[in-house]
């Protein structure tokens, strides 16, 4: 068996992938255009990719291709349709990351709702030195306890975020992006509800028909003017431009994103201008990413190649 790492470099240098080696021959590629695709995946019996994009033009040589594995949740790169019509199967990972994924939502909120910027400067610039008190006040933050916290998205990531959001004391709502996903133990509301009610509103909804450009400009001004928004969903389901207004004029206190609409950042992208971290946090799409959750990811997709393979008449 010969299995193909597409774009290896999109898992981290640190991950030890040698498990796979008792599989087959394994050749790894750091990133792999369509055309490097085509010509790479001629003789693959597996395909591991994570962005590339699986279709046609990308393994149309591949005559011995019988399984893509996607090391991620989304499958948005897959030509499911192309892939149906070859007879090859596809695999996707799920679960790895909701421990990452919510402490990062609540990494990002803290950051911004107790002011941590302002007060590592003040305390870095020296400025804490020799002061006349020992508590410095000028920039109020208030506790997480009491406040409500309204939820787009209640899959698992949601659901770990919900009861993590209710341990600090919060009142948690959720919207259905869907229509059709209802949680015991949890108040669902209509979109408007979550809007004007919440103090901190998290994405960590998939991208869909119903979700791409949800969080716009009419849905930043039903929001409070002391609203925290995070989106830890998918970049396409804001309207950056909209968004970089609403932080602008205040409509809004502050937003914490891991994704944005084009990953890397395009030098366009709107919120490039906003330099203040007080009100604005980008990661650069890290969520995901601790070393355990991308341990526990490439040890599913080993175990995918496997079951498959053994399954396989």
């Amino acid at each position: 068996m010969k299995i193909i790492f597409l774009d290896a470099k999109t898992v981290g240098d640190d991950i030890d992938l040698s498990g796979f080696d008792s599989l087959g021959e394994i050749v790894k590629y750091d990133f792999s255009n369509a055309g490097e695709a085509r010509e790479r995946t001629r003789d693959a019996d597996v395909v591991i990719v994570n962005k590339v994009k699986v279709n046609e033009a990308s393994i149309g040589e591949a005559d011995h291709l019988r399984l893509v594995c996607v090391t991620a949740t989304g499958t948005d790169n897959l030509d499911k349709e192309y892939l149906e019509k070859r007879g090859i199967a596809w695999r996707n990972a799920a679960g790895y990351s909701t421990e990452t994924v919510a402490q990062h939502t609540f990494a990002l909120l803290f950051y911004l709702m107790e002011k941590l910027r302002y007060y590592d400067d003040y305390v870095k610039t020296e400025r804490y030195v020799n002061d006349v008190m020992f508590t410095h006040f000028s920039n109020t933050f208030h506790e997480l306890s009491g406040k409500t916290w309204g939820i787009a998205g209640l899959g698992a990531i949601g659901r770990r975020v919900a009861e993590l959001a209710a341990l600090f004391g919060c009142r948690v709502i959720y919207y259905s992006t869907s229509g059709k996903n209802s949680q015991p133990g949890y108040e669902q509301v209509d979109f408007d509800t979550l809007l004007g009610m919440s103090d901190i509103i998290s994405v960590h909804a998939p991208l869909n028909e119903n979700t791409r450009g949800m969080m716009n400009a009419a849905a930043f001004a039903k929001m409070k003017p002391s609203a925290i928004f995070l989106n830890l969903g998918r970049g396409p389901i804001v309207a950056e431009q909209d968004l970089a207004d609403a932080l602008n004029a205040g409509v809004i206190a502050a937003a914490g994103l891991d994704v944005l609409s084009e990953e890397p950042m395009r030098s366009d992208n709107p919120l490039r201008e906003i330099k203040d971290s007080e009100r604005l946090i980008i990661t650069p799409h890290i969520a995901w990413a601790s070393l355990e959750a991308r341990i526990r990811l490439m040890k599913t997709v080993e175990d995918q190649v496997r079951e498959y393979f053994r399954n396989d008449v």
